[in-house]
């Protein structure tokens, strides 16, 4: 945890190539299975998850974590390998939190697909020039991938906390609760509606 936020770090660093072709094909191959065993249980319940996961991923990863220490005595710490071996033991907890809670995702991607426009189109946000400008900026993205996330349309979302919140008392959560962007209390003409043509 950091400041209340949950961290996960990002696994593509594991699947970076390194310089020993035979290391590269084994620890590659502990990913991929982790990978298989996600996509098998795409479609199943998050307790049903939450059980396979132990299961079938935890002695992978059990494996997983032997092979690093074996490479991390055989390799020079400055290497590529060396540094991707060390960055996997370091971050070994937050690497294997999905196993925690069948709603965790195995990757960010989500996440990263999220951010992407803002990366792709950085220069737009030169405005952004100080301290408090980065900050407004990052709590409206914020609240407009977490709107989006939710089902709700962000700019009917956005315009009604603007008339709502300066009408509550801000230093009392519960007094602002129901407009978080998961409140089943939220009014219908800030969600996206259902495709009445999805099966």
């Amino acid at each position: 945890m950091h400041d209340g936020i949950l961290l996960r770090p990002c696994k593509r660093c594991l699947r970076r190539p390194a310089t020993v072709p035979s290391a590269i094909r084994d620890g590659l191959e502990f990913c991929n299975a982790i990978f298989r065993i996600e996509r098998d249980l795409r479609d199943v319940s998050t307790a049903d998850r939450h059980t396979a996961r132990h299961a079938r991923s935890r002695p992978v990863l059990a494996r997983f974590a032997q092979w690093l220490r074996r490479q991390k005595r055989h390799s020079l710490p400055q290497s590529p390998l060396g540094k991707a071996v060390t960055y996997c033991l370091n971050q070994w907890k937050p690497l294997t939190r999905f196993l925690e809670d069948g709603r965790l995702e195995v990757d960010n991607n989500r996440s990263e697909r999220a951010i992407k426009p803002f990366v792709t189109g950085r220069k737009n946000w030169l405005f952004a020039n100080t301290p408090r400008g980065a900050q407004a900026s990052a709590i409206t993205v914020s609240l407009i991938q977490t709107a989006k996330e939710n089902g709700l349309e962000p700019r009917a979302y956005l315009q009604y906390l603007f008339e709502q919140l300066p009408q509550r008392d801000l230093s009392n959560a519960a007094s602002w609760a129901d407009c978080l962007p998961w409140s089943p209390t939220l009014p219908a003409h800030v969600r996206i509606p259902a495709n009445p043509a999805a099966p």
